[in-house]
């Protein structure tokens, strides 16, 4: 069931104009009108009052004599704390260069997108990722699309999670296993 809206209120800043030069939005009175010629007003942004702003912020680029923050200026309101890390698929075409020639050690989850348990492990393998930048690689293998590979390492589980190392299969950790164990495989081969 749909609910149409009387009228939309929001708090103004000084630099809008004033609410009596604007009118509420009218609900209309059946839903073919909505469509036929009913305007919303026109979304201008947020708007960032200078008493918001640290000492650091206010002396990032400003609009010539507007009071407003550039779009050019590089101004950010809001950003993520911790982004997410996508740990890339390997497939077929790039199994040897990525996997086996790698000069550093490479962790390579096998899992598949029907897998429940793949699906609980996923975060803990982009966490370890985060973790050894630049000290392990990681890597993902879908066994329905990269069968082959599968075969060749035996994998008969999923997910299953190989540690590579010279070109070499080192350790192979089967199931949906806490962090703390493969932190521990890891650590054997930095």
């Amino acid at each position: 069931m749909a609910t149409v809206l009387d009228s939309v209120v929001a708090p103004r800043s000084s630099a809008l104009p004033s609410s009596a030069a604007l009118s509420p939005i009218s609900a209309p009175s059946s839903p073919s009108s909505l469509s036929a010629g009913a305007r919303l007003p026109r979304y201008r942004g947020l708007k960032v009052g200078s008493a918001l702003l640290t000492r650091s912020a206010r002396s990032l680029s400003y609009g010539p004599a507007s009071g407003r923050a550039s779009r050019r200026g590089g101004l950010v309101v809001c950003e993520a704390q911790d982004t997410a890390v996508e740990v890339p698929a390997v497939g077929d075409a790039t199994w040897q260069s990525l996997v086996l020639d790698s000069e550093t050690p490479v962790l390579v989850e096998f899992w598949a997108p029907w897998c429940g348990p793949c699906r609980m492990i996923h975060p803990i393998i982009d966490e370890l990722a985060k973790q050894y930048v630049g000290k392990l690689k990681c890597y993902k293998v879908n066994t329905d699309e990269s069968s082959s590979i599968a075969t060749q390492y035996g994998i008969r589980s999923i997910p299953t999670v190989i540690i590579f190392k010279g070109g070499e299969k080192k350790d192979a950790i089967i199931g949906a296993v806490p962090k703390s164990t493969l932190t521990t495989s890891i650590e054997k081969f930095l």
